[in-house]
């Protein structure tokens, strides 16, 4: 397929063109970056500056697509003031999905966030209704990023009533890969219980890239929301110990699929889109939370 994979120079999205390429699929790829005047190296995609805020621009870089993947965003609500991150991120998806349509894609895959049921930026504080999280439990966002993220679902939704394309959202948990790993999850590997919005959850970037690949390929109809996650949490440690210990009774715990199990149940996409995560901190990280020696 033709595949335009917007944000494609961020952690997400590099991973996801890789994937893509590997699949087979002819990729386009779109970010804010200025391109190079230069002789593409082996293997390297086409390569558009874009800046989706602006519908012309979406409309020029996406045209001709068979397959969108949209990841780009950005990424926190900490680092920009509110305004611009829930203007950034919410045109850039409306414009992106507005795009694909005119021009006849046959699938949307949307990047959403773990942070759209609300408990991870809030100010004023809440705690999940139960754990692991799925995609039942009820949404309450506060902040900018969660609001954008919970809004562009809402346009995925209203996508697949107005025209024939269907869209995959996938809410990944924190994104890590070789170089950020000890730096994030190191802490949670020392120490069991180590507090963390997202009930000790992770993803390896690479699973994340191969769920977008099935994303991309899948003939499922309408829209239908996912959460990928790593199935272990950050350090392998019994998940109910933690959960008791971080938050007493405040927190109803559900059935477990192991007793390290995630704060989030990959659950339906491993039923439906056939997700079947191979990687884990494990295979970046010790013990003791220290990057292992290659």
């Amino acid at each position: 397929m033709r595949v335009i994979v917007t944000g494609a120079r961020g952690k997400v999205g590099r991973a996801a063109v890789r994937a893509l390429m590997e699949s087979g699929h002819e990729v386009t790829a779109v970010d804010l970056d200025r391109p190079v005047f230069e002789r593409p190296a082996p293997g390297e995609p086409r390569y558009v500056q874009a800046d989706l805020t602006d519908a012309g621009q979406a409309f020029a870089a996406i045209r001709e697509a068979e397959a969108v993947v949209h990841a780009a965003a950005i990424p926190a609500p900490t680092s920009n003031a509110p305004h611009v991150v829930f203007q950034n991120n919410l045109m850039a998806t409306f414009n992106a999905l507005e795009a694909a349509i005119r021009s006849g894609a046959t699938r949307f895959v949307n990047i959403s966030s773990e942070t759209v049921p609300g408990y991870f930026f809030c100010e004023r504080p809440f705690l999940p209704d139960y754990a692991p999280v799925d995609e039942d439990h009820p949404i309450r966002p506060q902040d900018p990023y969660a609001l954008s993220k919970h809004f562009g679902e809402q346009l995925m939704d209203a996508a697949v009533r107005r025209s024939d394309i269907r869209c995959v959202s996938l809410r990944p948990s924190w994104v890590q890969h070789e170089g950020n790993y000890e730096r994030n999850l190191g802490p949670q590997v020392r120490e069991p219980g180590e507090p963390g919005a997202g009930l000790w959850s992770y993803t390896d970037v690479y699973d994340l890239a191969d769920a977008i690949v099935l994303a991309v390929e899948s003939g499922l109809p309408g829209h239908e929301v996912f959460y990928i996650a790593a199935p272990d949490n950050a350090g392998g440690h019994d998940f109910a110990a933690m959960l008791r210990r971080a938050h007493g009774d405040a927190v109803e715990l559900r059935e477990l699929s192991r007793p390290d199990s995630s704060g989030l149940s990959s659950a339906k996409a491993m039923r439906l889109l056939g997700y079947r995560p191979k990687r884990s901190w494990r295979d970046y990280l010790d013990e003791d939370g220290r990057a292992r020696s290659k």
